[in-house]
């Protein structure tokens, strides 16, 4: 029986996934991941790091960050308590959406999951207070290879859902 169902977005290669949910008396119970299924579909790498990060008011917004290559980095992404607005950004330059960009919410109610693979860059505002994010990731953390682009650069004209309130200020001094 297949536990996720794997739906493409506009953007080649960045699925959204929808975890089949198991309801009884006891509560929930779904498969984040799973090698076998995602291995077929979509993921054939390792898992290499899990983090985790809680953001404790409605407003945060975290992004948008990526690793320039060699150090890129695929993410599994999904919200585990609360609600965020979740973006991926199209960076592969021979890419027909390069500079496009994917957005959508992922919450402990709705149990989505953001497959974003290798050359984008990811960032999300919460929508609720006390959100936590878990996201697995195909490669270690490289901090001389960090990079970002401001959450408000012209040529995305990403549509938040809210006007950030809470933004670090390493975020605020990204390029436009």
């Amino acid at each position: 029986m297949k536990k996720f169902t794997f739906k493409k977005t506009k953007i080649k290669g960045l699925y959204l996934i929808k975890p089949k949910i198991f309801k009884d008396y006891r509560g929930v119970f779904f498969r984040y991941f799973c090698s076998d299924e995602y291995k077929n579909i979509i993921f054939k790498n390792k898992i290499l790091q899990t983090n985790i990060c809680t953001n404790v008011k409605k407003g945060t917004l975290r992004g948008l960050h990526y690793q320039n290559k060699p150090h890129e980095e695929t993410k599994i992404v999904t919200c585990v308590s609360g609600e965020i607005y979740d973006v991926a950004v199209d960076l592969r330059k021979n890419s027909k959406t390069f500079m496009k960009y994917f957005g959508t919410k992922l919450s402990e109610k709705n149990k989505h999951i953001l497959y974003i693979p290798k050359g984008f860059a990811h960032g999300y505002i919460t929508l609720q207070k006390n959100s936590t994010i878990v996201y697995l990731v195909d490669s270690k953390y490289n901090p001389k290879s960090e990079n970002g682009i401001k959450y408000n650069n012209k040529k995305l004209k990403i549509k938040w859902p809210l006007k950030p309130t809470y933004i670090s200020q390493k975020d605020k001094e990204l390029d436009s």
